[in-house]
């Protein structure tokens, strides 16, 4: 079973929700396409040879320990200082986020399963919150009401930072919603039921148990301060 990406996928999309057919193609992030340059050798060795294998795309998976955002903790830090914190694009595409043990009941469902061998399967979530939703979900979980967002065009963020940006412009940047509907025929037990909003307590309370684990990243708060120095809205 190799568990590839969801980044994948044809980016942007031209037609969601995206299912297991959707073309695989990323000119931006070199990691998506050594993704896809793996798959490309295991369908080659199925077909060839009958190597018994699995393709497992799952998208932006996320536990207590992994806050979803660029800048990881450095971000929620931000936030309960009531500082700006940068926000990619406008806010509104909206991203597949899914807990852990959610895609775990799909992965675990898969294995020894004759009907899986020379397929491949996304394991996704069904919610879809907007970025602007994400980042609030994270600050009321932090206990901020109102989190003071600033939007940054993504290809600017990319300018500043490229590294940063192949994932930005290669992945989160575009609106990605997955018709899930091939892994529940296979694994009917699979049914995502960790909202967004529970999974945010629980990174902010996993962080949050030993100041060891809440670091703050210097460099990337250097980028943030950088980027809204130049993007943020000035007064009329």
């Amino acid at each position: 079973v190799f568990i590839s990406s969801a980044s994948a996928y044809q980016t942007p999309p031209t037609h969601l929700p995206v299912v297991e057919s959707t073309p695989l193609r990323n000119p931006f992030w070199e990691y998506s396409r050594n993704k896809i340059a793996c798959e490309d050798l295991l369908v080659s060795a199925y077909r060839d040879t009958g190597l018994p294998m699995t393709i497992v795309r799952p998208s932006h998976t996320y536990d207590a320990t992994l806050v979803p955002m660029d800048g990881g903790w450095t971000v929620v830090d931000r936030m309960r200082r009531g500082l700006e914190v940068v926000v990619p694009g406008d806010g509104t595409s909206r991203w597949t986020i899914t807990h852990s043990a959610d895609v775990a009941v799909g992965l675990v469902g898969l294995l020894g399963r004759e009907e899986a061998i020379g397929e491949a399967f996304h394991i996704t979530g069904d919610e879809a919150p907007s970025w602007d939703q994400i980042f609030r979900a994270m600050a009321r979980a932090a206990g901020v009401d109102e989190p003071r967002l600033v939007h940054v065009a993504s290809e600017a963020i990319a300018a500043a930072d490229p590294e940063l940006g192949a994932g930005i412009l290669g992945d989160k940047a575009h609106t990605m919603i997955f018709d899930n509907s091939k892994i529940r025929r296979l694994v009917p037990q699979f049914s995502p039921r960790i909202p967004f909003a529970a999974g945010a307590r629980e990174i902010v309370a996993w962080h949050d148990a030993d100041p060891a684990r809440r670091v703050v990243d210097t460099q990337f708060e250097a980028l943030t301060e950088r980027l809204l120095e130049a993007y943020r809205p000035r007064p009329l």
